[in-house]
């Protein structure tokens, strides 16, 4: 059985930014109340912290933030994902020598490469030395991983579990049943944290973290303490905040509904905009129907 790098709750965290870069003392309040409030992992430089338009010098910098903030309070995992696998292999290289406990990689995007092409360029980011965390959420890369490239992948050592965001139920029972616990399985959507769990997922990497930490963390540990029907209900209560988190392309909503919340997080990067008035009314509704915001 592989190393489980965090059972729980990892909030897929976003990246506050000011006027010239990122904004560090943020970012530290941030953390800090994600720990206060139960989060098992952190998730920095991801799809929320709006990596895509992160300078390199930016992305190594936030991800030697978060390890240095958190000091091995709770684990670290760093997106070094690129559709260039070089640079993947060195993004994860620099992860591991300042510290993170494991990389998130997302399918290379783009130039969407064969199934053969899957197997060498994770093989080459595992070689690395770093855990590996496979991310799969082809709605944005437009690649998916078949069940017998998961099976082939699991050989490696290094390539620990994947966070599943494709949104079918049926690939994760797929690939429990062909990897076992030589590839365990984080939910890569908020909708289906029980669902993945019942399916012996080891936990999510969350959006709805940011704004629920302490929620999120309790859906798990209740099912992980045998209480499901508990957090079952914890998930169908909060299905209103969820929708609302992506009735926009993350992390619109996310980022919107934090400052709402009065966390300094600054400015969506382009070409991402501020959401349509009718979906703010939708993200204010929810975050009042939570007690988020008055």
């Amino acid at each position: 059985m592989k190393k489980v790098i965090f059972k729980g709750a990892g909030v897929a965290i976003v990246t506050p930014f000011g006027d010239t870069g990122i904004n560090f003392e943020e970012f530290g309040r941030v953390i800090e109340d994600q720990i206060a409030n139960g989060t098992d992992a952190i998730i920095v430089t991801g799809t929320t912290g709006e990596s895509a338009t992160m300078s390199d010098e930016e992305h190594r910098a936030a991800i030697k933030f978060v390890v240095e903030k958190v000091n091995r309070r709770v684990s670290v995992i760093a997106g070094t994902g690129s559709n260039e696998t070089a640079y993947a292999v060195e993004l994860t290289k620099y992860a591991k020598d300042i510290g993170a406990d494991a990389a998130l990689v997302v399918t290379p995007y783009y130039n969407k490469c064969t199934q053969k092409g899957l197997v060498r360029h994770y093989n080459m980011i595992a070689d690395a030395g770093l855990p590996v965390i496979l991310y799969s959420v082809p709605s944005r890369t437009g690649v998916s991983f078949k069940t017998e490239t998961y099976k082939e992948l699991s050989k490696h050592p290094n390539i620990v579990a994947v966070k599943e965001a494709n949104g079918d139920l049926s690939s994760v029972l797929r690939t429990r049943y062909a990897c076992g616990d030589e590839l365990h399985i984080y939910s890569g959507n908020d909708d289906q944290i029980v669902p993945i769990l019942s399916l012996g997922g080891k936990g999510v990497i969350s959006v709805l973290s940011n704004v629920a930490p302490k929620v999120v963390h309790d859906i798990c540990a209740l099912y992980f303490e045998g209480k499901t029907e508990e957090a079952s209900k914890l998930q169908i209560e909060y299905s209103d905040l969820i929708d609302a988190l992506f009735c926009e392309v993350n992390p619109i909503p996310v980022k919107t509904s934090m400052k709402l919340m009065g966390y300094n997080v600054g400015n969506l990067r382009m070409p991402l905009t501020d959401p349509e008035e009718k979906n703010l009314e939708q993200i204010k509704k929810a975050l009042k129907n939570h007690g988020l915001i008055k």
